[in-house]
């Protein structure tokens, strides 16, 4: 019985002591991630990064639809949501789905 209360006892003490030095790091990555996640440099690549994206599927969309033409019907809903990405990225609105800015701001 005392080897069980020892075990037990240990345990627990292990337990507590992990799980502060869990909640340390844990605190420690993501105070780390928030910097990075800050940093202008960070931001301004992942903007352009979005905006590349945007271009190269529309370009995509654009190739794909010329060479299927009418063979195979779009739901409406998909051609819809389309629609309207591709007036907002002719009018050029301030951000898009994602809180992004569709300028670089250079």
């Amino acid at each position: 019985m005392r080897y069980r209360l020892t075990f037990v006892a240990g345990l627990a003490l292990g337990y507590v002591l992990g799980t502060r030095a869990g909640r340390e790091r844990y605190e420690q990555l993501k105070n780390s991630a928030r910097q990075v996640a800050e940093n202008p440099a960070v931001r301004n690549t992942a903007e352009s990064a979005a905006q590349q994206g945007r271009a190269f599927a529309g370009k995509a969309y654009h190739v794909v639809s010329e060479k299927v033409g009418d063979h195979v019907h779009m739901p409406d809903s998909v051609a819809a949501r389309v629609r309207s990405l591709r007036e907002r990225n002719t009018n050029g609105s301030g951000t898009d789905d994602w809180g992004t800015s569709n300028s670089h701001g250079r």
